[in-house]
């Protein structure tokens, strides 16, 4: 376990937070009292099947809410590179 002060932990950030990685138990001490630990995040779940197929749903409604353009991809390619010479 390491034990450093808040004025340490302020100059080391960057090497705590790879001792922590590591699995070593990292406290902070303010004036000699522990006040926080610094240990990994833990890793997100993945999202269940149903909450992809609304989010999947919300984002193709969304998109197809949205006004055209009007124009293809092509033609708008077109007109950049037409503005862009003359």
């Amino acid at each position: 376990m390491g034990v450093y002060s808040v004025a340490e932990a302020k100059n080391q950030l960057p090497q705590l937070i790879d001792k922590a990685l590591e699995g070593e138990e990292v406290i902070i001490t303010r004036r000699g009292k522990r006040v926080v630990e610094i240990k990994p995040a833990a890793p997100q779940p993945a999202p269940s099947p149903e909450r992809v197929r609304e989010m999947t749903a919300w984002l193709f409604a969304r998109t197809r809410s949205r006004p055209t353009v009007g124009k293809t991809s092509v033609e708008l390619l077109n007109e950049m590179y037409e503005s862009d010479e003359g």
